[in-house]
């Protein structure tokens, strides 16, 4: 039997600041009053709703600019054997490869995506990070319904008018903490940034197919206080004892403690390695796709200049190293040197790393353990993420604030349940009603034990205020309150949630919907 560390008993957590409400959704509305109203059997019910696929919808999608072009795709989500580089997995991946296939378009273009799930459960693909029209964004039950398993298909079928770094992932149960992602990136037709390369990394705590464990059983380990019945025999020394703390996470640095850590699919004993020139510009695309781990990147021996975060361009800043939650994306530029050099992924306060390297001249690589100096450096992303500045032309227009959504990150270990608001997830109740062309200020609190990676869909938010960076994904430490402020510009219906996967299917979701 496997045990996962609980701190004991999560050092007594917090407690829920009320009774979990089974099946009855209360709801923050405009001004801060109530957007549902109770009938005589105490049902809530709630004013009439934008649906995903209605006239609103596709008024909005009318007005993207789409410059002509097509890009067709097809994807097939399916169950095999895949290689991380010496370990081989039977794993649940798009076309038997982790990550998935690198999707590249340029902004104005039309991209269609052909998904065949020949899973043994249905499916759906979200487009992470990318404002979309509402009923392509793969959310099950609020947006469309699964894909039935067993060779089902959907046609997703959407312009895309933000350039930037963005993946896909399914938005079912613990499907993306398998090998279920991939790197989409949209192209800017009017690049203002200089770089002479361009290098995708995608970072992924990795478990599935290991001795046994998959996330659905270490899911059912949290959930039943620790115990599983998979093998204990892990490498080295990890496992889903999750033990560690982390300063810069604000205590615990997660849930589960990975037997590996990838880049780009590999493994650190078989690296990939980027090979370029002394001098030339690198753009790094940093994608975090895992599941329950923060990464500390750094290149050794280099500094990095921080261009963009989740698609979006900042004033640039230089930065030793970044650290990234899941579901984020930084976008860093680096000039090489000579030499060899390590890229590390530290996955933060759990005590082991990814890693890749870095070549631009012959010589011996760093051995996978190297931790470069960098990474005790000048730290960007995290908490750090307010000092941000959006690029200008990417900031909000200043504006009062028409409506304030606050939204409390509730729960303990204690029974591993996990929510917003007190709040049993119900997709088919909002947290609250919102109306279209009108700014919103959006303010997380979280009063848990640990940090959450709160993820919105459909929209980028500026944190901290209008000159704020623009992002979809931020971390909120415990008692730590962010406020993220967006206009109300992309009608439908959307969840905000933890990107940590296993808080996630534990309930940390809710539904932000537009009157009608």
């Amino acid at each position: 039997m496997i045990s996962i560390g609980r701190r004991a008993i999560m050092r007594g957590g917090l407690a829920v600041a009320g009774a979990m409400l089974a099946g009855c959704q209360a709801a923050v509305g405009e001004g801060g009053g109530n957007a549902a109203t109770a009938t005589p059997s105490g049902a809530p019910s709630f004013p009439p709703l934008m649906q995903p696929d209605g006239p609103q919808v596709s008024a909005r999608e009318a007005l993207r600019h789409w410059n002509g072009t097509v890009r067709s795709y097809s994807l097939t989500a399916a169950v095999g054997p895949v290689d991380l580089g010496g370990p081989k997995v039977n794993t649940w991946s798009y076309d038997y490869q982790v990550p998935g296939r690198e999707l590249r378009v340029t902004a104005g273009d039309r991209v269609q995506v052909h998904l065949t799930n020949q899973l043994i459960e249905g499916t759906t693909v979200h487009w992470h990070g990318l404002a979309i029209r509402n009923d392509m964004d793969g959310v099950p039950d609020v947006t469309q319904p699964p894909i039935p398993a067993g060779g089902g298909t959907f046609l997703y079928d959407y312009v895309v008018d933000t350039p930037g770094t963005y993946y896909y992932h399914p938005h079912v149960g613990l499907q993306f903490a398998h090998g279920l992602y991939g790197p989409l990136i949209v192209e800017d037709p009017h690049e203002p940034l200089a770089y002479d390369e361009d290098w995708v990394v995608v970072m992924d705590d990795w478990l599935d197919g290991v001795n046994g464990l998959t996330p659905e059983n270490v899911y059912a380990a949290l959930r039943s206080g620790g115990k599983t019945s998979a093998s204990p025999a892990l490498p080295g020394s990890a496992g889903i004892l999750r033990s560690g703390t982390s300063a810069l996470l604000g205590g615990d640095p997660g849930d589960v403690r990975y037997p590996y850590y990838l880049i780009n699919g590999r493994i650190p004993g078989s690296p990939v390695t980027f090979n370029g020139k002394p001098g030339s510009r690198v753009r790094l695309r940093l994608i975090n796709a895992g599941a329950d781990t923060a990464f500390l990147v750094a290149l050794g021996d280099h500094r990095m200049q921080v261009v963009q975060t989740d698609g979006t361009p900042v004033e640039p800043v230089e930065a030793d190293c970044v650290l990234i939650g899941m579901g984020e994306r930084y976008d860093v530029v680096i000039t090489l040197k000579d030499g060899v050099f390590p890229l590390v992924a530290v996955a933060e306060g759990k005590g082991d790393s990814a890693f890749a390297v870095v070549r631009t001249s012959s010589g011996s690589a760093p051995p996978p353990t190297t931790r470069p100096a960098q990474l005790t450096g000048t730290v960007a992303g995290g908490r750090n993420v307010a000092s941000l500045t959006a690029a200008q032309g990417h900031r909000l227009a200043a504006r009062t604030v028409d409506q304030d959504i606050p939204i409390a990150l509730t729960g303990s270990m204690a029974g591993y349940q996990w929510s917003l608001d007190n709040l049993a997830y119900n997709p088919k109740a909002p947290l609250t009603v919102m109306t279209s062309g009108q700014r919103v200020r959006l303010s997380y609190t979280n009063t848990t034990m640990m940090w959450h990676p709160m993820h919105f869909h459909g929209h980028s938010f500026a944190v901290g205020g209008p000159n704020g960076p623009r992002k979809d994904t931020v971390m909120v430490l415990p008692g730590q309150t962010v406020t993220c402020e967006f206009d109300t510009d992309n009608p439908g219906q959307w969840v905000t949630h933890c990107h940590n996967a296993y808080h996630e299917e534990a309930g940390m979701i809710g539904v932000l919907a537009y009157r009608a």
